[in-house]
């Protein structure tokens, strides 16, 4: 059991690496009007309903974290505000259903909103801009829109991954139980 707890651990970590290096290189070959997706939302926001808030909180911190670490003036911010979306995103854990695509696009559409909102007020607000409307439409609606588009991509894998971990879990605990 310990070796599929360590293998979801490995698997999780280059998740994170993999979503973040995409993230801050090759999107910004592809952004629309300097509008990229944001995929760790994606990630952060999967891994809480998939797998609970403990492990959404670990995925959000551990990608916050390495985006402060690269790219940010403040140690902590970006992994504060991924941790408490993992967090919030693993109270919906009970009702998440894999096949119903319903629920995740709402939390991650949700997520990606409120996202936008921390980043107005933190990057914007405190700086005396407050222009949001324009942020709004500018920035926050057309990155939610194109997270959307990217969920409908990043998902199906993130999902195909966690049910093929999931059953190597249910088979090991079979054979052991």
């Amino acid at each position: 059991m310990k070796r599929l707890k360590l293998k979801r651990f490995f698997i999780g970590v280059a998740l994170v690496l993999a979503v973040v290096l995409i993230q801050t290189t090759v999107l910004n070959l592809i952004a629309i009007a300097n509008i990229r997706p944001n995929l760790i939302i994606i990630l952060t926001a999967s891994f809480g309903f998939m797998r609970g808030s403990k492990e959404g909180m670990f995925v959000g911190f551990g990608a916050g974290l390495l985006l402060d670490i690269l790219f940010g003036n403040i140690i902590g911010f970006y992994a504060l505000i991924y941790l408490v979306f993992g967090f919030l995103n693993g109270l919906f854990q009970q009702i998440y259903l894999d096949e119903d695509i319903k629920l995740p696009i709402l939390l991650i559409s949700v997520s990606s909103f409120v996202y936008g909102l921390f980043i107005y007020f933190f990057h914007f607000v405190l700086r005396g801009v407050f222009d949001f409307f324009h942020l709004l439409n500018a920035i926050i609606l057309p990155e939610l829109i194109y997270t959307i588009a990217a969920t409908l991509g990043l998902y199906p894998f993130i999902l195909f991954i966690n049910r093929k971990l999931e059953t190597e879990e249910k088979r090991r605990a079979s054979k052991f139980g």
